[in-house]
């Protein structure tokens, strides 16, 4: 009987120690596995193209000055008459030309400065503005305001107020070819990378857009958008 009992204790460890040294082949595996996938690497892959602007903004500020009130009323209006005229001669449709209120300057209530020497006592200013898709057209038509200048309308503004400005809407349309374009370029990086380390890139672990950008792609050709977009990838490697 005790014979029995001893041979059964025996069966009994002997299945114990080869559980326990399955687990703990199995866990070591796991580990072994848990580290190749703590294993990774970041690349950034980048998509940059050039775009035309499809928008343009054109401010066209021109000044008048009177003694006479009703008489400066009718010299910004003469004036806005034969700017709009020009446009829409030139083929500017008149749906996209707006007026602003015209801003009036009383030099006689000024509080300050030698107001009573000024030839004109009012001075007016009143602002143009075209509102366009047709770029290339309306840029054309920007050096053609030398010929309303001989006719004596006072053309003012300063670089920084008045500027024109280009814009680019189509975004939404090329969002989708410029990132897998950039995550296209993030993968090869992460492959030299991989190759270089005697590794294998695996799947993507992380990923990230980053903010597209739109910019002049110059000083000089503000008409001209650099649209880019940068993506940052996270890869598991493996050997």
């Amino acid at each position: 009987m005790n014979e029995s009992k001893t041979s059964a204790a025996w069966v009994l460890g002997i299945c114990l120690a080869l559980g326990l040294a399955a687990l703990g082949y199995l866990l070591g595996h796991a580990a072994i596995r848990y580290k190749e996938y703590e294993r990774t690497v970041t690349v950034k892959g980048l998509s940059e193209r050039e775009y035309p602007a499809d928008v343009v903004i054109w401010p066209i500020p021109f000044t008048a000055a009177s003694n006479d009130l009703g008489q400066l009323y009718d010299g910004l209006e003469i004036s806005a008459g034969q700017i709009r005229e020009y446009l829409v001669a030139a083929g500017v449709g008149a749906d996209e030309i707006s007026l602003s209120v015209p801003l009036i300057t009383d030099r006689a209530a000024q509080q300050w400065g030698d107001s009573g020497q000024a030839e004109f006592r009012y001075v007016a200013a009143q602002t143009v503005t075209v509102y366009s898709r047709n770029v290339d057209e309306v840029r054309g038509l920007m050096g053609g305001l030398i010929e309303l200048g001989k006719r004596g309308i006072v053309f003012s503004g300063d670089a920084y107020q008045n500027q024109v400005e280009y814009l680019f809407t189509r975004l939404n349309e090329v969002k989708p070819g410029m990132i897998e374009e950039a995550t296209t370029a993030a993968r090869e990086i992460g492959s030299k990378f991989a190759a270089d380390s005697n590794s294998k890139l695996g799947k993507i672990r992380t990923a990230s857009q980053g903010q597209f950008s739109i910019e002049p792609r110059d000083t000089n050709n503000p008409h001209i958008k650099n649209v880019r977009v940068v993506s940052t990838v996270e890869y598991y490697l493996s050997d």
